[in-house]
């Protein structure tokens, strides 16, 4: 009986899409025709399906790629001129620079292909295609398929459905679990690993406002940098950079438009969001809320103000760490936010609320109580045993991790299992150590071991006073015995003796690398007895647990599918490919404060301060604003137009996605989240979320006008120049103008004329639609 009820609720389940509504989400493109096509085209789409996804013919998937695994970029030509953001590119543009040629601060565009520079380890993935294999994932799994078998099931066939769609390495592949576990699907990409850095702001535009202004509106930042990908000359992939290479040729770019935008206009983002959690329960909110994010804050802040402290006193260290102190900072406040959030919406209040409603709808009836009737007690259960151990998880990564000598120590710990082996290959021996002198050398490179003493010290000493005594690491107890507790003390040693810090001494210790010298050296000591006591005493606890809430999750995302049947429930984001879909919309953030959805130069100088780091702005740009200068890039009012607003579903691992209009063309690029909506990788709030964007306009005049780059704009497609002042027929040399190629990648449009839908317009929007989670 049980297993009919299963078969009929999964059917149910496929179907339900068919006749729901999609609100909001992070949408599968190869799904759009089928979910959200028509609510596209009410929105102002003018391009068909096919033109979105399309694995037979070129489409917009094939303009956009997965940058380095963390963000997203755009090709803007046939050459494979890649837009993304500047804090995309920070690191590379960072890894570039020298205090005496520093491309971070003054900005750096190519005069020409020659001086596009390499970035080791940097590339690109680029879509092929996307499959539902689901039944092929579950098939023969029922509910009374022990959790175990499973999981092991599962995993089994995840590997050899990637391993088959890979062809002998020709991609990459993987499957990725939906919906914790109710569906999967595959992706297939190709790898570009030639990525030449070609062109940046200075920091002050790229990076205007600094932390002040992050994940705030209004905006005025010019957060974008360009890439070229290359490819051999049959314009196939290669895995680094290879003189030889030629600029990649892609299927598909993406026109670039000077029209601009207007309140209402349609705006898709096309990306790879990292991940969201809109299905956690009220019992994981509250451990968010209570525990996690409150050490993530302390922990993160610690580290900051003490590298901010060195950073200010030496402008060399200021440059070495400039991309590790922006990636830790962004997230820091993120955390602050998202806890102010949830408090001020009543995140957790809203998720009980519903919990309440699904157990009701089990109790009522008795086939729904085998199906999912202990998912919320399991789930429940599981996150009070977490809440015991959940510390130290957290302490590991930001304590332990948030140490930069701790974190190359345990690069160690695979050198260290051979070593411990008797039977161990001595080739294997030999590969560990080959396989750390590169990563020794990028970590000496950006590294102050006099700054890394200090955050070791605090750090350090918080996981040892904020952790349970019970789980504590063994090397807790030396600190305690010899050092009376004192860490500071304990970092004087350790900094002191180890030949972690010193390039000279670690490359001695891997050119015979031995055993007992490794267990002598105090930062791996520290690192390995962290390591073992995480292994030994914590993640036993945390995977005990792991197998029954995988098992309630599933169950109980399936009972919301199931209940909420006039719902179309988007996926959670997991760095896969997705579409949002909106427009371009103003908010009002509390109350009597409301915010326009666009920003001009105005403001740049209104918010200039010289005092300020955050807020300086160069003396050439200053000069272009007061004279107006703007070139071609001024909107219809003769403003220079900066960033704008939508209402699209994003989140992190999105920074740099193209926001596309209706007619298939690049309008600007997302690269922020709004202060009122910090909630939302864990709730949708329609009325707050908001995506913010630089205004590709404003990317086009940093270039040509700022940067003195206009080659760079000659080599895209530039569309819609006719209503701007100052435009009229000026000539852009389209892409396939400049390498040759033919219009068959280039986007079909309907007409404005022919098919512009058009949008009702209403400035203060009646906010009744529901508060609900995905």
């Amino acid at each position: 009986m049980l297993k009919k009820i299963w078969a009929n609720a999964l059917l149910l389940a496929l179907l339900l899409p068919m006749a729901a509504r999609a609100d909001e989400g992070m949408w599968l493109p190869m799904l759009v025709k089928r979910l959200n096509y028509a609510d596209m085209q009410k929105k102002g789409l003018q391009l068909t399906a096919e033109e979105i996804y399309d694995i037979n013919n070129a489409s917009l998937k094939d303009a956009v790629v997965q940058l380095g695994g963390f963000c997203t970029g755009e090709f803007v030509s046939g050459q494979g001129l890649l837009l993304t953001n500047h804090h995309c590119g920070y690191d590379a543009i960072q890894s570039h620079s020298t205090p005496e040629k520093n491309l971070l601060a003054d900005g750096f565009f190519a005069a020409n292909k020659s001086e596009e520079k390499p970035n080791p380890g940097l590339f690109v993935d680029i879509l092929v295609r996307m499959e539902d294999v689901t039944g092929k994932v579950l098939e023969g799994i029922t509910p009374q398929t022990p959790e175990q078998e499973r999981a092991a099931l599962v995993q089994q066939r995840q590997k050899q459905l990637a391993d088959a769609a890979k062809e002998n390495g020709q991609y990459v592949a993987y499957v990725r679990d939906f919906f914790a576990g109710n569906e999967y699907y595959m992706f297939v990409y190709q790898r570009f690993g030639d990525v030449r850095l070609v062109g940046a702001p200075p920091e002050s535009v790229g990076k205007f406002g600094g932390d002040t202004d992050n994940w705030m509106w209004p905006r005025h930042t010019g957060d974008f940098s360009m890439f070229r990908v290359y490819a051999s000359k049959d314009n196939k992939p290669t895995t680094g950079y290879v003189a030889d290479n030629v600029p990649y040729v892609p299927k598909k770019h993406l026109p670039v438009s000077l029209q601009g935008v207007s309140e209402g206009d349609f705006a898709m983002v096309f990306g790879f969001p990292g991940r969201t959690q809109r299905f956690l329960p009220a019992a994981g909110l509250q451990l968010t809320l209570d525990q996690s994010n409150p050490a993530r804050i302390k922990l993160r802040d610690t580290r900051l103000k003490l590298w901010k402290e060195d950073m200010d006193a030496d402008p060399a260290l200021r440059l070495k760490y400039a991309s590790k102190y922006a990636s830790i900072a962004n997230y820091w406040k993120y955390f602050i936010g998202q806890n102010e959030g949830m408090k001020r919406l009543k995140t957790v209040d809203k998720k009980k609320a519903e919990e309440a409603q699904f157990a009701q709808w089990i109790a009522a009836d008795p086939a729904r109580q085998q199906l999912y009737g202990s998912a919320l007690q399991d789930i429940n259960q599981n996150y009070t045993a977490l809440r015991e151990f959940n510390l130290s998880n957290v302490y590991l990564n930001e304590a332990a991790f948030g140490t930069e000598i701790m974190t190359f120590a345990a690069r160690m710990l695979p050198l260290h299992s051979l070593l411990k082996d008797p039977n161990a290959d001595k080739a294997a021996i030999q590969k560990a150590t080959a396989d750390l002198k590169e990563p020794a050398a990028e970590f000496f490179k950006d590294y102050s071991a006099t700054t890394d003493k200090k955050v070791f010290a605090a750090l350090m000493g918080l996981y040892y006073t904020d952790v349970p005594k019970s789980q504590h690491p063994e090397v807790f107890q030396t600190v305690a015995k010899q050092y009376g507790g004192s860490m500071k003390k304990y970092a004087d040693y350790v900094f002191g003796n180890t030949f972690l810090t010193s390039p000279t001494k670690l490359n001695a210790f891997l050119a015979a690398p031995t055993l007992a010298k490794l267990e002598a050296d105090p930062a791996f000591k520290t690192m390995n007895s962290v390591y073992t006591n995480y292994v030994q005493k914590i993640a036993p606890q945390l995977q005990a647990s792991q197998a029954t809430m995988s098992r309630a999750n599933r169950q109980y995302v399936a009972g919301l599918r199931a209940k909420n049947t006039d719902r179309v429930y988007s996926p959670d984001a997991n760095s896969t490919l997705r579409l949002s879909y909106g427009t371009v919309r103003p908010y009002e953030g509390r109350d009597a404060v409301s915010y326009d959805y666009q920003t001009t130069g105005k403001g740049i100088l209104e918010k200039e301060d010289p005092t300020n780091p955050e807020f300086v702005v160069p003396a050439k740009q200053v000069a272009l604003l007061k004279s107006k200068d703007f070139g071609p890039y001024a909107n219809k009012d003769g403003q220079l137009p900066v960033a704008f607003i939508t209402d699209n579903d994003i989140t992190g691992g999105n920074s740099g996605s193209p926001v596309i209009n209706g007619r298939g063309e690049l309008i600007g690029l997302a690269f922020d989240g709004n202060w009122e909506a910090m909630t939302g990788d864990l709730a949708y709030d329609p009325d707050l979320k908001r995506c913010i964007n630089v205004d590709i306009r404003y990317v086009l005049f940093c270039v040509d006008k700022l940067g003195g780059a206009k080659h760079l704009v000659d080599e895209m497609t530039v569309v819609n120049k006719g209503p701007n002042p100052g435009v009229g027929t000026s000539a852009y040399a389209t892409s396939s103008q400049v390498n040759g190629t033919d219009e068959a990648g280039k986007m079909k449009t309907k007409s404005p004329a022919a098919g512009k839908v058009k949008i009702k317009k209403k400035k203060n929007k009646e906010k009744a639609e529901a508060n609900a989670e995905m």
